[in-house]
C-alpha cells in the first residue's frame, strides 16, 4: 500500500499543481488551453506510438482486453439503467450522472499505468483506451438521444471526432508498428522519447488546470451517485467480471485501475454541446478527481 501511495501521490500532486498554476494565472491565462491542445494532438500520440511501438504483446492480449472492456461497459450500463429507474431525474441531470459513472480520464489512466505497472502496463492501458474511448463516446451519444430531449442528435460529427481522435490514431499506429516489428531508427526514437517523457506531466497539469472547484458548492444526490458508481461500484464490477472471464495478472490490474479512475474532463464539453447539465458535470469531474486521491489507493490496495 505504501509503495502504491508513493506512486500515485505524484500523479495527483501534478494535477493540483496545474490547478494552482491556472488559478495564479501562471505562466499566463492563455497558456493552459493551448497546453492542453498541444498535449492532446502532439505529445500523447507521440507517446502512444513510441510506447506501443516498442512493446511486444501476444496477439491474444488484444482480444482478451477487448472482450473484458465490452463486458465492463455492458455491466455498467445495466447498473445505470437501474439508477434511472430508482431516481427519476431529468434527462440533462441523468446524462451527467451517466457520463460521470461510465467515462474515465485518459491522461490519468496512462500516467497511472506507466508509474504503477511500467511499460508493459502502459501498453495494455493504451490498447484499453483505444478500445474504450470510441465505445464510450457512442454509448454516451445514444444515451443523450434517448434522455436529453434536445431533438435529433447528429451522429456524423461524433463519428468523425472518434475516427480523428489523436489518442485512437496514436494507439492504432503503435499497435501496427509493434505487430510488424518495425522498430525505431535512433533519430526517430531520439525525437519520440523526449516527447513521450513530456506528455504525462504536462497532461496531468492540464487536467488540474481544467478543474472547477467552485462547482462543488452545488453538489447533490446526483453527484453522490455518480461518485459512488464510478469510484467504487465500477471497479468492483470489473473485478467480478474479470474473475468470471478468467482474466488475471497484469491485465486484471489494468482493468481495475481503468475502472477506478475519475471521469473524463471532456465530459463537460459533451454535456454543453448535447444538452446535459453542464454545472453538475463540472462538479462531478472536479469532485471525482479530488475523491480519487483517496479511493484509488484504497481500492487498488484491496483488489490487486
Amino acid at each position: 500500500m505504501a509503495v502504491m501511495v508513493e506512486a500515485l501521490v505524484p500523479i495527483f500532486g501534478l494535477i493540483m499543481l496545474g490547478y494552482l498554476f491556472r488559478r495564479w494565472q501562471f505562466p499566463g491565462e492563455g497558456f493552459w488551453p493551448l497546453a492542453e491542445r498541444f498535449t492532446y494532438y502532439a505529445l500523447f500520440p507521440a507517446m502512444l506510438i513510441y510506447k506501443l511501438g516498442s512493446a511486444e504483446l501476444a496477439p491474444s492480449a488484444y482480444l482478451e482486453i477487448a472482450v473484458l472492456i465490452l463486458a465492463m461497459l455492458a455491466a455498467m450500463t445495466a447498473l445505470l439503467v437501474i439508477v434511472r429507474l430508482i431516481w427519476s431525474w431529468s434527462g440533462p441531470v441523468y446524462s451527467s450522472v451517466f457520463q460521470g459513472a461510465a467515462r474515465f480520464n485518459s491522461y490519468v489512466a496512462l500516467a497511472a499505468a506507466g508509474l504503477l505497472l511500467g511499460d508493459a502496463g502502459l501498453s495494455l492501458m493504451a490498447i484499453a483506451v483505444a478500445v474504450m474511448v470510441p465505445l464510450l463516446n457512442l454509448l454516451c451519444i445514444v444515451m443523450f438521444a434517448l434522455t436529453a430531449d434536445q431533438g435529433p442528435i447528429r451522429f456524423k460529427p461524433v463519428l468523425k471526432a472518434i475516427v480523428t481522435n489523436p489518442l485512437i490514431i496514436g494507439s492504432v499506429v503503435g499497435v501496427v508498428w509493434s505487430f510488424f516489428r518495425i522498430g525505431f531508427h535512433p533519430i526517430l526514437a531520439g525525437m519520440l522519447e523526449p516527447l513521450s517523457n513530456l506528455a504525462l506531466p504536462l497532461g496531468l497539469m492540464t487536467v488540474g488546470a481544467g478543474l472547477q472547484l467552485r462547482a462543488l458548492r452545488g453538489a447533490s444526490m446526483p453527484f453522490v451517485v455518480a461518485a459512488v458508481a464510478k469510484l467504487v461500484a465500477f471497479p468492483l464490477l470489473t473485478l467480478g467480471l474479470a474473475l468470471l472471464l478468467g482474466v488475471s495478472g497484469l491485465m486484471l490490474q489494468v482493468a481495475i485501475l481503468l475502472a477506478a479512475l475519475p471521469t473524463a474532463s471532456s465530459s463537460y464539453i459533451l454535456a454543453r454541446q448535447l444538452g446535459g447539465d453542464a454545472p453538475l458535470m463540472a462538479a462531478i469531474i472536479s469532485g471525482q478527481t479530488l475523491l480519487a486521491t483517496v479511493t484509488v489507493p484504497l481500492l487498488l490496495g484491496l483488489l490487486w
